[in-house]
C-alpha cells in the first residue's frame, strides 16, 4: 500500500499558531524599542576627557607615531649623542666605550622627518625588544624642552601582517559559508562598531555599566542574529531566548562580584583605569565585561538549539511538543558539555601567564584560586557556565511553542507509518 499520503513538503516554513507567532514578535518589537529609546538615553555626551599622563607625549598631547624600518644593526659602544635625534646620514660616535649595547639605525620612512634616520641604543635586559636589520617599526615622534624632534621605540609595525591574516579569515569564512558567512562578517563589523561608538564612550562618560552592556549587547545580538540567520521565527526564538540569558548573566554577575568582593585591580590596566580615570567605576568594567564575554557563546548554543528544534518538529510532525523537546534537549546536552569546556578552557588560556607566575610563588592552591586575579577568572567561568546551562531549556521551550505551537492538530500515524516503524 502507497504511503506517499503520508509524506510532507518541508521546503517551506512550518506552519505556525497565529497566537505564539505574535507573541514572540510582540515580545521582540517592544524590546528592540525598548534597546533604541535606551540607546539614545545613554547615548554618551561630547566632553573633553584628558588624556591620561601614561599616554600623553612630551608636551602633554596625544602620542603621535611614525614609520621606520631597521638599516642597520649591530651592538657595539653606546652613548652617542645622536640618540633619537634626526639626522641625514651617520650618527655621531660615542663619546666612550663604557658599556656596550644593541645600536640600531633607523630610517624615518613617514612623517615631516621622512628620508632623514634617527638612532636606538637599547641595553640588554629583559623585556627589551631584540631589533633586527629590516625589521619594520612604529617610532614616537615628539620633542623634548629646547623644541628639538626626538624619536623613540614603540612597537614592531603589525599593520601588513595582521591585514594579511584577517583576509585569508574573511576569505575561508566567505568561500566555506557563503552568503551567510558573509552576513556574519558584517554582524561582526557591526558588533565592534557598537563597542567603540556607544559602549566605551558611554561607560568613560560615567553612564551606569549594566545599562550601557545590556543595551550594547541587544543591539549587537539583534544584528547579527537577523543578518547571520535571516529574518525569520527560527532566528527570533533564538534572539529571545538570548536576550533573556544575557539579562540573566547581568544579574548573575552583579551577585557573583557583590559576594566576592571582586576589584578588579590586580589587573594592570584596571589599575590605570582607577589612577587616571577615576570617575569610571571598575566595578562596573568587570561587569561590562561579564556580559559582553558571555554573548558570543549564548548565541552559539540559542541558535542552535532553535534550528535543532524546528527541524526536529519538521521531520516528524505527529511528534507532540513534549518529544520535540525532548529530543531536543538531548542535542542540547551534548552541546553545552562540550561548551563549558570551550569556556572554562579558553579563560585558563588568557591567565597562562598569571598562572604561570603562581606556580612558582609557593603560594597555596587556596590562595591563589581566592586570590583577585584567579577569582575573576573563576567568577567570570561559572557565570557564562550557568547562564549557558540556563539559556539551553529556555530557548529550546520557545523554539518548540513555535515549531509546535498550541492548536496545531497532531497528525495520525497511518498503518503504512506503523508499519515502517514495526520495521
Amino acid at each position: 500500500m502507497s504511503d506517499h499520503h503520508h509524506h510532507h513538503d518541508h521546503s517551506g516554513p512550518i506552519a505556525i499558531g497565529d497566537t505564539a507567532a505574535r507573541v514572540v514578535v510582540g515580545l521582540l518589537s517592544v524590546i528592540g524599542v525598548l534597546v533604541v529609546l535606551s540607546t539614545i538615553l545613554l547615548w554618551p555626551s561630547k566632553q573633553h576627557i584628558d588624556i591620561p599622563l601614561p599616554m600623553q607625549n612630551a608636551g602633554g598631547g596625544a602620542v603621535q607615531t611614525e614609520a621606520g624600518t631597521v638599516i642597520l644593526q649591530d651592538i657595539g659602544p653606546c652613548g652617542s649623542s645622536s640618540i633619537g635625534k634626526v639626522f641625514v646620514d651617520k650618527p655621531e660616535a660615542p663619546r666612550s666605550d663604557a658599556y656596550t649595547c644593541q645600536r640600531s639605525l633607523i630610517d624615518i620612512q613617514s612623517g615631516p622627518h621622512k628620508g632623514n634616520r634617527t638612532l636606538l641604543e637599547i641595553p640588554p635586559g629583559p623585556g627589551q625588544p631584540d631589533l633586527h636589520a629590516g625589521d619594520s617599526l612604529r617610532l614616537v615622534r615628539q620633542t623634548d624642552p629646547s623644541g628639538t624632534p626626538m624619536y623613540s621605540f614603540e612597537d614592531y609595525s603589525r599593520g601588513l601582517p595582521l591585514t594579511l591574516i584577517v583576509l585569508v579569515f574573511v576569505v575561508v569564512i566567505v568561500v566555506v559559508a557563503r552568503w551567510r558567512g558573509l552576513r556574519a562578517l558584517l554582524g561582526l563589523v557591526f558588533a565592534f562598531a557598537v563597542l567603540v561608538m556607544f559602549m566605551l564612550p558611554a561607560l568613560l562618560d560615567g553612564k551606569p555599566a549594566i545599562p550601557v552592556a545590556l543595551v550594547a549587547g541587544a543591539l549587537i545580538l539583534y544584528a547579527v542574529l537577523y543578518l547571520a540567520h535571516g529574518v525569520n521565527l527560527r532566528t527570533s526564538s533564538a534572539l529571545l531566548g538570548t536576550l533573556t540569558s544575557m539579562l540573566l548573566a547581568a544579574v548573575l554577575s552583579w551577585v557573583a562580584i557583590e559576594m566576592t568582593h571582586l576589584t578588579g585591580l590586580s589587573e594592570e590596566q584596571n589599575t590605570n583605569v582607577a589612577t587616571y580615570l577615576e570617575h569610571v567605576s571598575i566595578t562596573g568594567l568587570l561587569l561590562a565585561g561579564f556580559i559582553i564575554g558571555s554573548l558570543g557563546v549564548l548565541n552559539d548554543v540559542t541558535i542552535t538549539q532553535a534550528s535543532a528544534a524546528f527541524e526536529l518538529a519538521a521531520l516528524d510532525e505527529s511528534a507532540s511538543r513534549r518529544e520535540v523537546f525532548t529530543a531536543a534537549m538531548r542535542v542540547g546536552r551534548d552541546h553545552i558539555a562540550s561548551t563549558v569546556y570551550t569556556l572554562v578552557l579558553a579563560y585558563a588560556g588568557g591567565a597562562l601567564p598569571l598562572l604561570l607566575l603562581f606556580s612558582v610563588a609557593g603560594r597555596s592552591i587556596r590562595d591563589v584560586l581566592t586570590g583577585d586575579a584567579v577569582a575573576i577568572e573563576i567568577a567570570r567561568s561559572s557565570v557564562g557556565g550557568i547562564a549557558l546551562a540556563l539559556s539551553v531549556p529556555l530557548t529550546t521551550a520557545i523554539a518548540v511553542m513555535l515549531a509546535r505551537p498550541f492548536g496545531s492538530r497532531k497528525v495520525q500515524a497511518g498503518p503504512a507509518r506503523r508499519a515502517r516503524h514495526a520495521r
